[in-house]
């Protein structure tokens, strides 16, 4: 039996209805996304139709859900919010943080020992407040979520950018920052701008090396790594049918690399198909009792073109392997053209490394698929030219395909089977030699594939492919190798060609495991203490942000002006800096690191206006804050891309950080900024970011007049004694202006909070 099935039958229960009321009000017919939409409206049935990309709408999802790395800032703030447990089922992943090194066998230990404390912290939270924990090494997030939480038409919160991964079962899962998933799991409604829809028509059916992984690269390519912002991307077509559940999934997970608020399927065959194999034929049952909800209408898909506000046309049959990289997820090469293409850059096409897995690629069939590839190898005489590393989904995963053999197979090829964890996807791969800092390349079925991600080597080329064609090329060595058409020299000097690779949708003989690691909440956790150390330099207790002083903010100093792409893993490095993801004043000291800057073109040097000295970012910042003083950030195009960490906001507040200014934000940044009490402001004319300058002090005006649609007023306070000024844009609606006001959302929670215990 499905977990939480009594939850998800009450939400079918009323889905036909206001599924129903929305069509009428609307006055047309409605695409799932718009359905799911309607059906968890904070306030049931809606008297009025949304408008997209404009109306801040609130929602009632079903249910949140935290990895390991996010999920200790998002419950120490939970701790504080006064709630004797979570409103809506939620669960803790512990995936991140766990070292790829020498294989699981090792580095499963030696990760339960490094991060005890944090673990431990973890697991007593989660028992006190009610919230299911799955231990270090039951697998990764997204994929433990599609195997026993996701339904169709469901909606989720997680705090992680490739929640999304969920939309493989037809829910609308979405990445948000820690601040929103307390907001859920307190009881309060959850605020998103209504999405915009992009619609991806899908003929055909994928063959030979072709695979759904190849779908979402083309995707990429043609949106780009904002192309999705404020939209839900919905699939459907003959083709999308024909695609395998988990298929589904790796397309949803990687539209977080195109800014989308999330991706999803209609209800079909290939998913009753996977909640049956996962255990829940309960989920299945109440789902088809009410499919004819859980897709888009049929006049929508009939002619998209009068429903989306994009759409895209991809043919299935046609379709051919593609490569993304290197250092973005979009700049899409189909392998026949990545020979060519990478002499022309001069990207090094020697493979050092293969990598197989992911929240993207983990799953039963991905294995099936990549051992194919292996099985030939051995058979047909070869070997691997480069490095080989694989790290299954899940432990039910894993289980399942060392029963099957699979893991057997790579093994046999001499790969390296890390534990069921995200690795070297997060940057949590301690890679021999990649201090030193080389030029080379390596191949993965991830997400992300920007510069210094996979191993911290700000020279390590990583392209995202398939598995099958990770397990290929890991075999030749060689970034311009094309299965498709090229030979390898096997052991004997034959000239060898690789076959299509074969593999299962599920496993014949159905999934298996001992021990899934799941530990369930107490009944009544108010007895159930949960320690922090005052002298722990992994975790600490959190203090409210101070509220706003009521006046406008003047004398703030530019602390960096940030060039180029500034991603969240630019803001708050991942890697060795997540052992302090539960501790704001240490991980702090990575505040920017990676930010270039626009004066210099070098990333953590900036110059203190105090002393004319340049240095590290956090420590200057540090420095203002030390005499009382505000600063700046400014920052390009889609400032705040990818991952969801709030950290990349909250370490800017904590550190005294006034504001951040951009020509645009990414979504959920963006939204980050705003629950932390911070200014996200954006150039109402983008050639105004020109005008900054390195020595600027600068002064914020009309934040007493602050109010919804009303630009702010810039000034520049130039070295040379010369101003500028200028209006600057925000997003900000009335709840949200409460927020800057009080100096974070968690602060409303608090009060009131605390408002009704003093009634009680």
């Amino acid at each position: 039996m499905a977990f939480d099935i009594e939850m998800i039958k009450k939400v079918y229960a009323t889905f036909g209805e206001r599924v129903n009321a929305a069509r009428e009000l609307v006055g047309r017919p409605l695409t799932l996304s718009e359905k799911i939409l309607y059906a968890h409206l904070w306030d049931g049935k809606s008297n009025k139709a949304f408008t997209r990309g404009a109306d801040y709408v609130d929602f009632a999802p079903d249910r949140v859900a935290m990895q390991d790395a996010t999920a200790q800032m998002a419950l120490l703030q939970f701790m504080q919010a006064g709630r004797p447990k979570v409103a809506v089922p939620s669960s803790v992943h512990c995936d991140h943080l766990i070292t790829a090194k020498l294989g699981a066998e090792i580095d499963l230990p030696h990760a339960k020992t490094e991060s005890a404390e944090v673990f431990d912290f973890l697991s007593s939270v989660s028992n006190k407040y009610g919230i299911g924990f799955w231990k270090p090494g039951a697998g990764i997030i997204h994929q433990v979520i599609l195997e026993n939480y996701a339904f169709p038409g469901g909606m989720m919160i997680g705090t992680d950018s490739h929640t999304v991964n969920a939309g493989g079962l037809g829910m609308l899962a979405i990445g948000v920052g820690g601040a929103d998933a307390c907001d859920v799991m307190a009881g309060l409604p959850w605020e998103l701008k209504f999405p915009k829809l992009i619609g991806v028509k899908l003929t055909g059916k994928l063959n030979g090396w072709t695979s759904a992984k190849d779908v979402i690269l083309k995707v990429a390519g043609i949106l780009t790594v904002k192309g999705g912002t404020g939209a839900i991307v919905e699939y459907f077509g003959d083709g999308a049918i024909n695609l395998s559940c988990t298929g589904k999934g790796t397309i949803c997970n990687m539209g977080a690399e195109i800014g989308a608020t999330t991706s999803t399927f209609g209800y079909d065959d290939s998913m009753e198909r996977y909640l049956r194999a996962t255990n829940r034929a309960d989920v299945a049952e109440a789902a088809n009792a009410i499919k004819e909800h859980l897709t888009g209408d049929a006049e929508v898909y009939a002619q998209p073109e009068k429903y989306f506000d994009q759409l895209i046309e991809i043919n299935l049959d046609e379709l051919e392997p593609y490569l993304n990289g290197p250092f973005t997820p979009d700049l899409a090469t189909p392998i026949s053209q990545m020979k060519a293409v990478a002499e022309a850059n001069g990207w090094p096409t020697k493979v050092e490394w293969g990598l197989i897995g992911s929240c993207t690629n983990s799953s039963y069939e991905d294995l099936s698929r990549a051992a194919s590839v292996a099985k030939q190898a051995i058979d047909k005489g070869l070997g691997k030219k480069a490095e080989f590393g694989i790290n299954p989904g899940s432990e039910q995963v894993r289980y399942t395909a060392d029963r099957d053999g699979l893991l057997g197979t790579f093994k046999d090829l001499d790969a390296t089977i890390f534990t069921n964890a995200c690795g070297p996807c997060i940057g949590m791969w301690d890679r021999t030699g990649a201090e030193k800092a080389e030029k080379n390349t390596i191949v993965h079925s991830f997400n992300r594939n920007f510069a210094k991600r996979a191993d911290g080597n700000p020279n390590t080329y990583a392209f995202v492919t398939s598995p099958e064609i990770v397990a290929a090329i890991a075999i030749a060595g060689d970034l311009g190798f094309n299965p498709l058409t090229d030979t390898l020299t096997n052991d004997k000097g034959e000239q060898v060609k690789l076959d299509e690779p074969t593999g299962w949708e599920l496993p014949e003989k159905g999934y298996a495991v001992e021990d899934a690691g799941f530990q369930a909440p107490a009944e009544d956790g108010s007895n159930v203490e949960v320690k922090v150390s005052p002298t722990s330099h992994r975790l600490q207790l959190l203090d409210p942000f101070a509220p706003w002083e009521g006046t406008d903010l003047k004398g703030l100093k530019l602390l960096i002006k940030a060039k180029g792409k500034c991603t969240t893993d630019h803001i708050s490095m991942a890697g060795p800096w997540l052992k302090f993801r539960g501790h704001l004043d240490n991980i702090s000291n990575n505040m920017l690191i990676g930010a270039v800057n626009y004066f210099n073109d070098k990333t953590d040097d900036i110059k203190n206006q105090l002393t004319g000295e340049y240095g590290p970012v956090p420590a200057t910042q540090r420095a203002y804050k030390a005499q009382g003083i505000g600063s700046i950030v400014v920052g390009d195009e889609n400032y705040g891309e990818g991952s969801s960490r709030e950290h990349a906001a909250m370490e800017p507040r904590h550190l005294g950080v006034r504001a951040v200014l951009v020509k645009s934000f990414a979504r959920i940044h963006e939204t980050n900024l705003k629950k932390q009490g911070m200014l996200g402001l954006t150039f109402a004319d983008k050639e105004d970011y020109n005008k900054i300058q390195e020595d600027d002090t600068i002064d914020i005006l009309g934040l007493t007049e602050f109010a919804p649609n009303k630009p702010l007023t810039l000034v520049l306070h130039h070295a040379d004694g010369s101003t500028e000024q200028f209006d600057v844009n925000h997003s900000y609606n009335e709840q949200q202006i409460e927020w800057f006001k009080a100096g974070g959302a968690l602060n409303i929670i608090r009060k009131e909070a605390a408002a009704k215990a003093a009634q009680a």
